[in-house]
């Protein structure tokens, strides 16, 4: 009797060690989460301070909104070298009025998925990063481009990343004209919105050859056909095979791992992409 006491103490002693274990991993993972928050937050805040806007800056504005009929290009206080410094693999930002994505673009050199579980500090975990891959160039000079980001339901970053871009399942806010904005250290790039839609969860750069006229074309066709269960497409908005598109990718709203969020747009500046 008294040895079967003491193999329950020693079972009770384990469990109360791997559950003190398990809480102090959470409340280390739930602190760095925090700080990986707290740092992106940073910069997002220091882009989106006020500038000097100089005469060279207005013209170059002026010709940029004419040429894109009168959009304008939101203003960003983008210190490049300051970035560099910061995380070398920054190479340009992202702006979608209407949602919270506003962050900087980030490519790892050698692991395609780097910036899935790490953060803009180079810590591990959430948020992570909105990233592309190297299926892509970093001049958006490809006919189809595919930036990445988690959808975060929960925990101190819930709500980072691509998660607000769920707003265009609303058909209301969908049905305005909305833009994505990209900067560059040389240019401004804007895509017009015209597809928000679930689809399957395959790489969509590594299963279809864009630079095949019939692929591409066949690939848009479904985009305008398209009937899952968020199928939101502006038919207004006319795409060809001779326009560039950037999508956005995500996780659904419920996180099926079958499907994907997509939200795509069509350049609209084509000269800035040659």
């Amino acid at each position: 009797m008294e040895k079967k006491k003491k193999v329950w103490l020693y079972l009770l002693i384990i469990f109360v060690v791997i559950a003190l274990a398990g809480i102090v991993l959470l409340l280390w993972q739930g602190q760095s989460e925090k700080q990986a928050k707290d740092t992106l937050e940073q910069t997002v805040e220091a882009v989106n301070e006020p500038v000097e806007t100089t005469e060279a800056v207005l013209i170059q504005q002026a010709e940029t909104e004419d040429a894109l009929q009168g959009i304008g290009i939101p203003e960003k206080n983008l210190d490049w070298a300051e970035l560099k410094d910061q995380n070398k693999d920054i190479y340009a930002w992202i702006y979608v009025p209407g949602t919270d994505v506003d962050y900087p673009i980030l490519r790892h050199e050698t692991d395609n998925e780097y910036y899935l579980n790490h953060n803009l500090d180079g810590s591990e975990g959430l948020p992570g990063c909105i990233y592309t891959e190297d299926y892509n160039s970093k001049d958006f000079t490809d006919i189809h481009t595919v930036i990445n980001g988690h959808n975060i339901s929960k925990g101190a970053s819930k709500g980072m990343m691509f998660s607000s871009l769920h707003n265009f399942e609303d058909k209301d806010f969908f049905a305005k004209d909305n833009y994505i904005f990209i900067y560059t250290p040389d240019k401004v790039l804007v895509y017009q919105v015209f597809a928000a839609y679930e689809y399957r969860a395959i790489h969509l750069l590594d299963n279809f050859d864009y630079t095949n006229e019939y692929v591409y074309a066949d690939y848009l066709k479904h985009i305008y056909e398209t009937t899952d269960r968020v199928a939101n497409v502006r038919n207004d908005i006319a795409v060809t095979t001779e326009d560039k598109i950037l999508t956005l990718s995500t996780c659904t709203s419920d996180h099926d791992s079958d499907l994907r969020f997509l939200v795509t747009g069509v350049l609209l500046n084509k000269d800035a992409a040659e």
